[in-house]
């Protein structure tokens, strides 16, 4: 697998786990119904923010990040970072990968730290994932997700130094 930065030509790779995965409505706070133009400025907003995308040897997008400041301002100097693996290549070790790619391009970058603000808490994968590359659970927003098949659970605000 590479991780490269992602170009325009890389969102029709994107876009169908993207739409998948939202309106699965699991795993993000983005409505369930969103339509390609809105996904797409979402998810390829433009600097400051840099995305990256997970390529097979036969240039399949795997998954994909993006990395942003988390504020504006005083508060520029934390990351926030968004993750979306393609279904097909679940347990193959791309969101791990992907985790450790932004990690370390935003110490580049001059980040201080990185916060997730919103990461679903019966996503147990990706809390697992994130507790193992170093972050902390620091809030609770309790039930502050409407999962579809769950009911209300909570959001969880996690944190790393850089």
């Amino acid at each position: 697998m590479l991780i490269r930065e992602a170009s325009a030509a890389d969102w029709p790779g994107i876009w169908p786990f993207l739409r998948r995965i939202v309106a699965a409505g699991e795993t993000y706070t983005w409505p369930r119904d969103i339509d390609e133009s809105t996904g797409r400025r979402r998810w390829l907003p433009g600097p400051p923010a840099r995305v990256v995308v997970a390529v097979d040897d036969t240039g399949t997008v795997l998954g994909t990040a993006k990395l942003a400041p988390n504020q504006l301002g005083p508060g520029d100097h934390v990351a926030n970072a968004s993750f979306m693996v393609s279904p097909a290549a679940a347990g193959r070790g791309v969101g791990r990968a992907l985790g450790a790619h932004v990690l370390d391009l935003a110490r580049a970058e001059g980040y201080r730290a990185m916060q997730f603000n919103a990461v679903v808490a019966s996503n147990e994968r990706a809390v697992a994932l994130w507790r193992s590359l170093g972050f902390t659970v620091v809030g609770r927003i309790p039930e502050g997700f409407r999962h579809p098949s769950q009911g209300y659970v909570d959001l969880l605000v996690m944190h790393r130094g850089l």
